[in-house]
């Protein structure tokens, strides 16, 4: 997608739809607020935090949830197989500005599950798979009851297999949780892994691999990553264009669908229509 127009920046983008999703530090309260441009926030209690700074660093997070009356935040939490998820878990149950969490190092359906198990029915997880294992098990994983959206921990997830960063070599592992995503009907498409690098052509690259493998959202490291990521998983201005020529031609409800052909035509024009509204694009 290219010649993109910018969505304003006070819009509030829905959990299933968003594209920027920041991973802020646990031990900086200080930069937990959403900043305007982002779409989402995670406040980060895993690896960003040391583990002697655990705790520190729950307790700036309960007590930041836990004030009301600001905007939510995800949380990061530690995975199931160590001993701080139970105590992060606990912590974070039923505070008000909790939007979710996301699991780290998912390898299984059932840590999906024992994760869902103590917080308060319905709480969306996102499941961020950073392990061979855990893309294997991805299908299992999308099924679960709890997951909400999955999300690649492509930096681990390279450590743990060899496999570099070349856009090439991270198509499998992209398209497998795309597939496992539409197949488990799950919400929202999956959330690409952060680009490391500051170099704005490096990070626009990854965006477009981000795009053409069908994943919608990208974590982030940095907010000044977010207006770049935010416009190449918009639909662009000839995108929006396109879309309103082919619904004026076909009807919105297809009643002058022609044949067969038209259909998928106008299925791809409203889904450009319906992300332009929700993005908040003209």
């Amino acid at each position: 997608m290219t010649t993109h127009i910018h969505s304003p920046t006070s819009t509030t983008i829905r959990a299933d739809l968003a594209r920027s999703w920041l991973l802020t530090a646990a031990t900086k309260p200080g930069a937990f607020a959403r900043p305007p441009n982002v779409d989402a926030i995670i406040l980060d209690v895993e690896d960003a935090v040391a583990p002697n700074d655990k705790t520190g660093a729950r307790e700036a997070v309960v007590d930041w949830l836990g004030r009301g009356g600001g905007e939510d935040a995800w949380v990061r939490v530690n995975d199931a197989t160590t001993p701080y998820w139970a105590d992060d878990l606990e912590a974070l149950a039923g505070l008000p500005g909790l939007a979710g969490v996301m699991l780290a190092k998912t390898e299984s359906g059932n840590q999906v599950d024992a994760t869902s198990e103590l917080l308060p029915h319905g709480t969306p997880i996102l499941a961020l798979i950073e392990s061979a294992v855990g893309l294997e098990a991805a299908p299992e994983i999308a099924r679960a009851d709890g997951t909400f959206r999955l999300a690649f921990g492509s930096g681990d997830f390279r450590r743990d297999t060899g496999m570099s960063d070349d856009v090439m070599a991270m198509s499998y592992p992209r398209s497998r949780l795309v597939i496992a995503s539409r197949a488990a009907r799950l919400p929202g498409g999956p959330i690409d892994g952060p680009t490391v690098s500051a170099n704005d052509t490096i990070l626009q690259r990854d965006c477009e691999a981000t795009v053409s493998l069908g994943l919608t959202g990208k974590l982030c490291l940095h907010p000044d990553q977010a207006s770049t990521i935010n416009r190449a998983l918009s639909p662009s201005t000839h995108d929006i264009e396109w879309a309103r020529e082919v619904i004026a031609d076909l009807g919105a409800d297809g009643e002058r669908v022609r044949d067969g052909s038209d259909l998928p035509r106008l299925a791809k024009a409203k889904k450009f229509t319906h992300l332009a509204e929700a993005f908040g694009l003209g």
